[in-house]
């Protein structure tokens, strides 16, 4: 949570976010715990009325205390590698409550999820058949739903829109009975569920209803041709607000309200019971964190530039899907907007642009920037560009503080890196 202090600096999780970063330093993330937990219970809450379960998607943001957090919550997985996997491994998350989705997984990592009993989301009849065969090598049944394309187009920038026809993920609706009972007739492959999913930052929960009616049919079709299912995975992507004064973000409930009344309408008629997973990751774990960066340099130019400690290197949305982030001055943050300033960061390139164009209070090199709602895809998009160690992470909770990330050395740049003996 934000709030303003008497020292005009922003409180963040309880905590004073300036004195934050001169004792750790910047650049720096900082999560509200209490946020994550807020936000995930409100899923609990909203779903309910059904047997159900939260799969949190771990791509939106790994850290091992945040996964811990969760599975503390209760949450199951959503994980996209054999890397993911191991994380909620590590966080404590049981793997009977993890999904392996992906489109293009390794027969290691099939292998691996065989191995584990982790249930996995085959997303083509290649991989289905491989996974036939891993099954039989390992002499272990593969559990697994298959992933639908729903060819359902949710208004979202088209790169984080999965579920359109002309995405790589998933088998085509058309295809899907004819896919599943290919499936009941393999070895070694045990049919437990369905999946889909259908972008990312979705605000308008009316196309949830829309994929809702589409995987409700095929589960119909499945129980026609007796195939039974043990659950049905809707997906995730509920967004979140980024603009708070122009966009209205829906909430679990709403979420709730779009797909419960399909949901229920269809297992009643059915006489049937699966469990009902969403998958959500942003709209858990995006609130709940800023990036907060010093300000390096000021410089009256084409535009007025503020250049600041923070890149693409450490938050990549604005670079790579044009995306909004609030920003707002940590140690001034009661003074009165006075200047327009384009918000950039220190990385060789023109596009490292983090908030273009926004007014802001006058600044001068040595001020605190703090970036909004970058809990997701945020540290977990990062990378060491320009030879830049990524920042430490804090957690917060009512003022209290833990490292749960520690800042990068130099020396991690080359860790992995070997000169061969003839160029010695």
């Amino acid at each position: 949570m934000v709030t303003r202090a008497e020292t005009d600096h922003l409180i963040f999780g309880g905590a004073d976010v300036v004195e934050l970063a001169e004792r750790y330093g910047t650049p720096l993330y900082i999560t509200d715990e209490r946020s994550i937990r807020t936000n995930f219970r409100n899923y609990k809450t909203a779903f309910q009325s059904v047997d159900h379960a939260i799969y949190f998607a771990v791509k939106a943001n790994g850290n091992l205390a945040i996964l811990r957090i969760l599975a503390a919550e209760g949450a199951g997985a959503d994980v996209f590698s054999g890397g993911e996997l191991h994380l909620v491994r590590s966080a404590g998350i049981p793997l009977h409550k993890v999904l392996f989705n992906g489109n293009s997984k390794s027969e290691e990592e099939l292998k691996e999820a065989v191995e584990l009993k982790v249930q996995v989301s085959v997303d083509s009849l290649d991989e289905l058949r491989t996974l036939s065969e891993v099954a039989g090598e390992v002499g272990k049944e593969a559990e697994i739903a298959i992933r639908v394309n729903p060819d359902v187009s949710p208004n979202v920038n088209p790169k984080i829109a999965t579920g359109l026809r002309t995405s790589k993920f998933g088998i085509p609706y058309s295809e899907i009975l004819a896919t599943y009972e290919e499936a009941a007739k393999l070895p070694g492959i045990a049919i437990k569920g369905i999946h889909c999913h259908i972008g990312s930052q979705i605000l308008d929960v009316g196309v949830y209803r829309e994929a809702t009616e589409k995987m409700m049919g095929l589960v119909k079709g499945l129980y026609d041709r007796g195939i039974e299912l043990e659950f049905v995975d809707l997906g995730g992507g509920l967004g979140i607000s980024y603009q708070k004064e122009k966009e209205r973000a829906p909430t679990p409930k709403d979420l709730a309200e779009a797909i419960l009344p399909v949901f229920k309408t269809t297992t009643k008629s059915q006489g049937i019971t699966p469990k009902l997973i969403v998958e959500p990751g942003r709209s858990i774990v995006g609130p709940a964190s800023i990036l907060v960066s010093k300000i390096n340099a000021v410089k009256k130019a084409f535009k007025h530039f503020v250049a600041i400690d923070a890149g693409f290197n450490l938050l990549i949305r604005p670079v790579m899907y044009d995306a909004y982030h609030e920003v707002v001055v940590a140690n001034k943050l009661e003074a009165p907007a006075s200047e327009l300033y384009t918000v950039v960061g220190p990385i060789c390139e023109s596009g490292d642009i983090i908030a273009k164009d926004r007014m802001l209070p006058e600044v001068k090199r040595g001020d605190l920037v703090a970036i909004l709602d970058v809990g997701a895809y945020g540290f977990s998009m990062s990378s060491q560009y320009n030879g830049r160690p990524r920042c430490a992470e804090l957690l917060v909770c009512d003022g209290a503080v833990d490292v749960i990330r520690s800042r990068e050395r130099v020396e991690d740049l080359i860790r992995n890196q070997v000169i061969p003996e003839r160029l010695r």
